[in-house]
């Protein structure tokens, strides 16, 4: 009887890229059946999913109970968390990363894989306090470490899909692309295909379970500077780019209000101390390479995406 993996936001980038990549692998696709949960069991994506053999399943993250039918039987348990920018409220996250752990704990999950961020916060003693959708996920971390729960920890590096899906490279009157960031054209974004390369790390995650409980996996292809990111554009594109180091408050100024200074903060912190704090991505890809996986380069990502460019 296989093992039953449960996997939350299903039909989302993330979730999604675990199950595909989880049902694609040879190994894990024998070892698991897969449990997906979201919001609306209804929606075409969750469809899809159940047309496939997984077991689509909506669950309440605010109810314990909710979460306690979802996780009932589960050997291991894929979960993201999902920041509310736009609510002006206080965030949902941390309570629902909370729930989540300690309803795995009561049902006995052999094994969490949580989708973190560092804490910038504390990583800036200080200096740069309002990068909540990082703090809540590291703050989730640290609960889940608390617990009875062998647990791994998935660190996403900045979206490709950002200068796709947000138009971050943006071609002005002039024919030209440009690329306008709040920091230095030396700043280093450490760069993933989410919805193509979350379930690889995931799938990695699984088949090296006892090597990496208790480790922070850092997900990204490589390190990029606003540059390298520019030249590979144009190499893919035949088209002529710039960089826009933009003062702090001009930044602000083209985001609505609410995420602002998030925003901005979320970049100074890529400037210094750095996304991952410095640290080498060498070992998550030596991960990657034991599996047979490679991650999506930029590159790659431009000529995949060429007509959304």
């Amino acid at each position: 009887m296989s093992k039953i993996l449960t996997v939350f936001g299903a039909t989302g980038n993330q979730g999604g890229s675990v199950i595909r990549a989880v049902l694609a692998d040879s190994v894990l696709s024998k070892e698991f059946s897969i449990r997906g949960i979201t919001r609306d069991v209804s929606k075409p994506a969750a469809k899809a999913l159940a047309s496939k053999g997984v077991d689509v399943r909506a669950a309440d993250m605010s109810s314990k109970d909710s979460l306690a039918k979802a996780l009932e039987g589960s050997h291991s348990v894929f979960l993201v968390t999902t920041p509310d920018f736009m609510s002006g409220g206080p965030s949902q996250e941390l309570n629902h990363g909370k729930n989540v752990a300690d309803v795995a704990e009561t049902c006995g999950v052999q094994h969490l894989i949580f989708s973190s961020l560092l804490h910038v916060t504390d990583e800036t003693n200080g200096r740069l306090k309002h990068v909540e959708h990082f703090d809540m996920k590291a703050d989730v971390e640290r609960y889940i470490r608390a617990k009875n729960v062998p647990s791994t920890f998935i660190l996403p590096g900045y979206f490709m899909s950002n200068f796709t899906a947000l138009q971050m490279i943006r071609k002005g009157e002039d024919g030209v692309y440009s690329l306008a960031y709040p920091v230095s054209d030396k700043a280093e974004f450490p760069l993933i295909d989410t919805e193509s390369d979350i379930g690889k790390y995931a799938v990695a995650v699984l088949r090296n379970r006892a090597k990496v409980i208790g480790k922070q996996i850092l997900a990204a292809a490589d390190y990029y500077t606003p540059t390298r990111i520019l030249s590979e554009f144009e190499e893919v594109t035949q088209s002529k780019t710039r960089f826009v180091q933009l003062d702090a408050e001009t930044y602000k100024s083209f985001l609505p209000a609410p995420m602002a200074q998030e925003m901005l903060e979320n970049h100074l912190f890529i400037e210094e101390p750095g996304y991952y704090a410095g640290k080498s991505l060498q070992e998550s890809l030596d991960l990657l390479a034991k599996v047979n996986l490679k991650p999506t380069t930029w590159k790659d990502f431009l000529i995949k995406n060429k007509a959304a460019l």
